[in-house]
């Protein structure tokens, strides 16, 4: 699973935005820049670390040993949980988890090397583990 190797802080505050500002579309990390094909999400979601790695095992396994893949998120925010049944105050959580804030129209994912129809397939696959909706995209051809 991806994690940071090392932070600045190990427990974060509380992300505070109004749900506008997270369903407005991304914008860095909106076009396919690496591959020929690209997985672009429709909708605001947090994707943890360990649904970024069941999406990477599936596109891994549909592509063979022929394309590549570039995961286009890094899980670096650190998400904080109290053990079950304990009561109120003493303390913030220890870190359990690190995830994403995936706004629409972020590239989760791009593929190279395969035809398209293997391409559709693996990121359609990849999508289904994913805690959010998303799309097939071309790159765009630059014209000069």
């Amino acid at each position: 699973m991806l994690f940071p190797k090392k932070v600045k802080h190990r427990k974060w505050q509380v992300l505070r935005k109004s749900p506008e500002k997270l369903m407005r579309p991304d914008t860095r990390g909106v076009t396919v820049a690496f591959g020929s094909y690209g997985l672009k999400a429709t909708t605001q979601a947090r994707v943890r670390s360990n649904q970024i790695e069941a999406a990477r095992r599936v596109i891994s396994r549909t592509l063979g040993k022929t394309g590549k893949i570039w995961i286009r998120i890094f899980p670096d925010r650190p998400v904080t949980k109290k053990p079950a049944e304990v009561g109120m105050g003493k303390g913030k959580g220890d870190p359990e988890y690190f995830m994403f804030e995936v706004r629409p129209g972020r590239i989760l994912f791009e593929i190279d090397g395969v035809s398209e129809e293997v391409a559709r397939e693996a990121l359609r696959k990849a999508a289904c583990k994913l805690p959010l909706k998303a799309k097939f995209v071309k790159r765009e051809e630059t014209r000069v």
